[in-house]
């Protein structure tokens, strides 16, 4: 699944992935694209927090591309 925040200002970003973990399956992965620059700094602190791995994260310009694997659940 992909999420386009681009040009979007925190929350907005975080609550997009959120919302895009919930409707995914367990272990799904989800690419997110934001511009936001606190992006970087909260997309690593939700998934610490709630137990999602951050596979990835690169950044071209202003652009900001991660890619989030859901927890598995138990």
């Amino acid at each position: 699944m992909k999420v386009d925040a681009n040009g979007l200002i925190c929350p907005e970003p975080i609550m997009m992935l959120h919302k895009a973990i919930n409707d995914s399956i367990d272990g799904a992965i989800i690419e997110l694209e934001a511009t936001d620059p606190t992006a970087e700094r909260d997309v690593k602190k939700f998934c610490h927090f709630l137990g999602h791995e951050l596979l990835d994260f690169k950044q071209n310009g202003d652009q900001l591309i991660f890619k989030i694997k859901k927890k598995i659940d138990n």
